[in-house]
């Protein structure tokens, strides 16, 4: 018998399908794997902004998160949305008890939008107990202040953050500059594993479609590495893939604000 690539994400929904789960099993999909989920939250929202969040209770994600893996398996997770410190617990202590070894950590705390999603209690909770956990995290310029706790420079300061967000060394990170100004963009990835640092430059896409960029990006690195591809090629690959997606979405309006990408853009127009 055939075996799908299965990876399942942990996050929240959005109803207007750019971002959060509906995003995570769109991209898993392009990727060539096949996606399960386990909502933590659903989200009123659009392409506009967040109206509100509605907790899905602890016990009840743990029991999707069981669920799953206890008939499907997984060969990666993804976690996106974890607002408070007692789900963020709680998924760590699910998952645990099942030997996954390639789960990737997108930190959301602020939306697209400029929505804030994540408690502040929750924070720490993220830094102290479920980033060690992972086995990569893929932080945004302003989630990766808030995780340092300080503002950072430049394109310059990178390197070194990058080794400061990677919870001495347990962690690989890849620390996403779509946030800076420049036009050349050079994402920075620090490979735990090897102790080495690899730059990802692209050109500057100039879109008002972002909607669910963090989301796809992180989905895809979780897709690349259910495939079994060494860490440095998956980042690549989820990289290539998120600039396609990009720019294939990039003329397309839909919505009155921040439009999603393209997911599909190797299948359909």
């Amino acid at each position: 018998m055939k075996h799908y690539r299965r990876v399942l994400t942990v996050a929240g929904s959005d109803p207007s399908g750019g971002a959060g789960v509906q995003a995570d099993l769109k991209t898993f999909s392009a990727c060539g794997c096949f996606g399960t989920s386990a909502i933590v939250a659903v989200v009123d929202e659009n392409t506009v902004g967040v109206t509100g969040v509605h907790p899905v209770p602890v016990d009840f994600v743990a029991g999707q998160i069981r669920s799953v893996l206890d008939d499907i398996g997984t060969d990666a997770v993804k976690i996106g949305m974890l607002h408070s410190s007692e789900l963020i617990r709680a998924v760590k202590e699910t998952l645990s008890k099942y030997e996954i070894r390639n789960i990737v950590l997108d930190p959301v705390m602020v939306a697209t939008s400029g929505d804030k999603l994540l408690q502040d209690e929750a924070i720490e909770t993220l830094k102290n107990e479920l980033i060690p956990f992972a086995r990569v995290i893929t932080p945004n310029i302003p989630e990766a202040e808030v995780l340092l706790g300080r503002r950072i420079g430049g394109q310059r300061d990178l390197p070194l953050v990058i080794r400061e967000l990677s919870a001495n060394r347990q962690v690989s990170v890849l620390l996403k500059a779509g946030h800076l100004k420049e036009e050349t963009l050079t994402d920075v990835f620090y490979n735990a594993e090897t102790d080495e640092v690899v730059e990802l430059t692209s050109e500057r896409i100039h879109t008002k479609n972002t909607h669910g960029t963090g989301c796809t990006f992180s989905s895809a690195v979780a897709a690349f590495l259910a495939h079994d591809l060494p860490l440095n090629d998956a980042l690549r690959r989820a990289k290539a893939y998120m600039e396609s997606a990009i720019v294939a979405g990039a003329e397309y309006e839909i919505g009155k604000g921040h439009g999603p990408v393209h997911h599909f853009f190797n299948f359909w127009e």
